[in-house]
């Protein structure tokens, strides 16, 4: 059945009901979509109440972000939202890539077992703003959701105002974080530009129910038989529906392309004669541009306002939601006092985030459409040495996929020791199961706790200021992804499960030293 766009009720927002013109505000998030309502829901966990403007009434219409990697599903289950969404969704983790109809590559993300999430999932975004929405009402007296309410004319001071359908009222925050989508209308208002490349090239996306079942794999083709010179991507959706991205060619008319009857002849190529219908269509163009700066005086961008990439790689949503990941704490931690100093980590840690995710879609857009000459000789050559040649395979470049950031050398992170790369300071946590004395089995990143957490592993240790997780007796992944060869360790894990610092030998002093830099208060480690 097609997913059921509800309106969501406009309600008279607090000052229209009070008859206040201003209203002071401690956090104000524009933009209810995944990355605005993640953050609200994430700091109503650390006891952060804030608004949430919306100028639309109804979730996302078509599927739009749809593949959510394994670190973020991570950061949702945080946010108690990941479980459902793995329910309803489509799990996978193996890719393959055809050139023609000829398999030159394949790979699989998650070949190791012990992790409670997949690799990937692939669920509509309308369904994801759905269960965010629903979590976000589990803090009534946290969360306000106001939709239908415009935010206009915001100013570096945190001022603005809001037009709704009953009347109009300015707010003043302490905080204005812009979650408000690629076009944002603040980061336009405030004169901001993206910088970075734009690309020429079209693509189509279809949303099309379809009358056979194909497996839950991502499957990318270039210059395809049922489409000739141009790329193919197909990914399978939940409803028994399916994703299909077309590139289209550099000259194509946007408008006339997403007619339905253009875009059935198309997808009739793609699946002869299986029936199908055409449930929502789009047509795109690449972009891999960002901000020099992601805060700008009270206002922070977080999400596709501050950094836009290229659909293929599947880094938009999950990236933003790391932004998430990285801000939400921190903005609690200055809300309670910590100094307002810790907020430069943010932009540090998310501008490293962001250039990793435009260089990798940078070179996978050259890869997917070449211009003439070097790229196109070299793509081509690549495609063709890749069916017999393993060194070639490797180079083959459809997208490569969102892996979770790691945050090297950044300003938070503390000493570090001879111990797995996987759990290096600036990495996030990987995960790993647990078994506690009665046999019942759990997961290490849903035993860590909520603030700053000393794990050690194969001994004891304690740390003023953070919370204890010993693990006397590590089993074997905590043992491989944590300790390596060594018989202890201790770590030093943040509030958003990345690793501050780690030692083999545990050193109070030391320990002190780094805690207190990972809350933004300085000092040598």
């Amino acid at each position: 059945m097609p997913y059921d766009y509800q309106e969501i009720p406009f309600v008279t927002p607090k000052p229209l009901r009070e008859g206040a013109s201003v209203e002071k505000l401690g956090v104000a998030i524009v933009g209810a979509g995944p990355i605005g309502l993640a953050l609200a829901i994430d700091l109503a966990q650390r006891g952060v109440a804030s608004v949430v403007f919306d100028d639309n009434n109804v979730v996302s219409v078509g599927s739009r972000a749809i593949c959510w990697a394994k670190r973020t599903l991570e950061i949702l289950d945080r946010l108690g939202v990941a479980d459902r969404m793995v329910e309803k969704g489509v799990g996978w983790k193996v890719g393959r890539t055809f050139h023609g109809d000829r398999e030159v590559w394949n790979f699989d993300l998650l070949p190791e077992d012990g992790h409670k999430m997949p690799a990937f999932i692939n669920l509509q975004q309308f369904y994801v703003e759905e269960y965010l929405i629903e979590r976000a009402r589990a803090f009534p007296d946290l969360i306000d959701l106001r939709f239908l309410n415009r935010v206009e004319g915001v100013t570096r001071e945190g001022r603005a105002e809001v037009r709704t359908p009953e009347g109009d009222y300015a707010i003043e925050a302490d905080w204005i974080v812009a979650c408000d989508g690629a076009k944002s209308p603040i980061r336009a208002g405030l004169g901001l530009e993206l910088e970075g490349e734009g690309f020429e090239e079209r693509f189509l996306i279809a949303d099309v129910t379809l009358g056979a079942d194909f497996p839950a794999e991502r499957r990318f083709w270039f210059e395809p038989t049922f489409h000739e010179g141009q790329s193919a991507l197909l990914h399978k959706q939940a409803d028994g529906s399916y994703r299909i991205d077309l590139q289209l060619g550099r000259e194509a008319d946007a408008e006339a392309e997403k007619r339905p009857e253009v875009v059935i002849p198309r997808l009739k190529k793609v699946f002869g004669e299986t029936p199908f219908e055409l449930d929502w269509v789009s047509v795109y163009t690449f972009q891999c541009r960002m901000l020099d700066r992601f805060v700008h005086g009270r206002v922070i961008f977080c999400g596709d306002s501050a950094h836009v990439v290229s659909p293929f790689g599947a880094r938009g949503g999950n990236g933003g939601l790391q932004d998430v990941d990285n801000l939400g704490w921190k903005l609690a931690a200055m809300l309670g006092g910590a100094p307002e100093a810790l907020l430069a980590s943010y932009e540090v840690e998310r501008i490293h985030g962001a250039r990793e995710n435009l260089m990798n879609s940078s070179r996978s857009t050259r890869f997917m459409s070449p211009d003439p000459g070097a790229e196109r000789l070299f793509r081509d050559e690549v495609l063709k040495l890749a069916g017999a040649a393993p060194f070639a395979r490797s180079m083959v470049n459809s997208g490569r996929l969102s892996r979770p950031c790691a945050y090297e050398d950044g300003p938070l992170n503390g000493p570090d020791s001879d111990l797995p790369a996987g759990a290096r300071p600036g990495a996030p946590c990987p995960d790993a199961p647990l078994t506690d004395p009665a046999g019942g089995e759990s997961w290490l990143l849903n035993a860590l706790g909520a603030g700053f957490t000393l794990l050690s592993l194969g001994g004891e240790a304690a740390l003023e200021g953070a919370e204890t997780l010993s693990i006397l007796d590590p089993g074997p992944a905590l043992r491989a992804r944590y300790l390596g060869g060594a018989p202890s360790a201790v770590y030093l894990i943040r509030p958003d499960q990345h690793v501050a610092a780690r030692w083999r030998v545990w050193d109070a002093r030391q320990g002190a030293a780094a805690l207190a830099r990972a809350q933004g208060r300085g000092g040598a480690t």
